[in-house]
């Protein structure tokens, strides 16, 4: 399947045919899985001695690697695929054992092979003594970690048709105690997109950011006043159809589903309610269903412009994962400039008869909320005034 590519996935293109390593970076919604689908596809079409080609694509959760795999075959047709973590991997065989991974890196020898793994089953990869031409580490803030870095570093300085490390939000350190993505390993930021740019061809839509005063105090883990915040979020503002929820932590997520009329108002007002955790599973409307069925409803609902619905979570759809049609996110907790580039990135993506990301910040009478606000200012101000990557620094 061809799809026509804009101007910065066609330029990272270009700097990749000429750099065999580097960090690439794209904002979020800036469409860095194509970019790294059509380098693969360029990649399984050029004459080698060496015939047939493995790549490997990383990624940091199940869920990604799973939606990862779920892209790159809707365009590569011509590879088999193994799937390299624990859990499920839908039609795909997955295993954790180096023998397998040689094993069907053998048997299809004479086919192209796309492995998908975890940051933290690359491990298992390096053990199994695959050749690989190339590899894709996606949210690549990620490789810095120190139990991954090990298998990270032994693919960075072994695979010569391609080492790129896709993210938003590079992570440097500032101490000699950690590595972080300015270490020389990484290839250095090879090609930056700024976010005006993609502002300016449409591929994604300027946030704006309303910080509302709360004339209360808010204490710990205090559910009832989120639940009164969300709801009058939801029924007195605009843009509040489609509604990503940044939950403070899992114990008041779960406290307020069960121990408040949020959810019968949420029926009442005719929105459909998601949530996830990594502990509990995933619900529609407190029904629990499989990850497939929540992502899938998830997307239906996404494009169906008559479907109003409210998405909490706390962490795990902060990464990558992709939400379709979200007009409005609302945060309830600070975050890290990784977590919270992540989370404006799932509303700027553009719909029909969208013209900008809604994000709301609460904040209290006793300044809790204030330091949310000012960090997502200055995340603003880096990615889309100076159009500068947002760099997480490590001290």
């Amino acid at each position: 399947m061809n799809m026509e590519l804009r101007t910065h996935q066609k330029e990272a293109l270009e700097v990749m045919n000429h750099k065999r390593k580097g960090i690439i970076c794209v904002p979020t919604g800036g469409g860095k899985t194509m970019i790294a689908i059509e380098h693969a596809k360029k990649l399984f079409d050029r004459p080698t001695f060496t015939g047939h080609k493995t790549i490997v694509v990383v990624a940091p959760r199940l869920l990604l690697a799973n939606q990862l795999c779920s892209e790159f075959t809707e365009h590569i047709i011509n590879a088999c695929v193994l799937h390299v973590h624990s859990g499920d991997a839908g039609n795909y065989h997955s295993t954790t054992k180096p023998d397998k991974i040689s094993t069907f890196c053998y048997y299809f020898r004479k086919q192209h092979r796309i492995i998908f793994t975890t940051y933290h089953s690359l491990k298992k990869v390096v053990e199994s003594g695959v050749h690989v031409d190339a590899i894709y580490f996606d949210e690549a803030h990620n490789s810095v970690q120190k139990n991954f870095y090990p298998s990270v570093k032994h693919f960075a300085t072994r695979v010569f048709s391609g080492c790129y490390f896709f993210t938003a939000t590079p992570k440097f350190s500032r101490t000699h105690k950690r590595v972080g993505m300015n270490d020389g390993l990484f290839g250095g930021i090879i090609y930056n997109v700024p976010a005006p740019k993609l502002v300016a061809s449409g591929t994604i839509l300027p946030p704006e950011i309303k910080t509302v005063s709360i004339p209360v105090p808010r204490e710990k883990d205090d559910h009832h006043l989120d639940c009164e915040t969300l709801l009058d979020q939801i029924v007195n503002e605009d843009h509040m159809e489609k509604v990503l929820v940044a939950a403070p932590n899992t114990k008041v997520m779960m406290r307020m589903l069960s121990e408040t009329e949020f959810c019968s108002m949420l029926k009442w007002l005719g929105y459909d309610l998601f949530w996830i955790t990594a502990r509990h599973g995933a619900f529609i409307n407190n029904k629990k269903v499989s990850r497939d069925e929540f992502f899938d409803t998830m997307k239906e609902y996404g494009d169906d412009p008559d479907k109003k619905f409210v998405l909490l979570h706390y962490s795990i759809l902060s990464e990558g994962i992709s939400v379709p049609g979200l007009t409005s996110l609302i945060l309830l907790r600070n975050m890290n400039v990784i977590e919270m580039c992540q989370s404006v990135g799932r509303v700027i993506r553009p719909a029909p008869d969208k013209q900008f990301g809604n994000i709301v910040v609460p904040t209290y009478s006793n300044n809790v909320g204030i330091s949310t606000a000012r960090r997502l200012e200055t995340v603003y101000d880096t990615a889309f005034v100076e159009g500068d990557p947002v760099i997480a620094n490590v001290r």
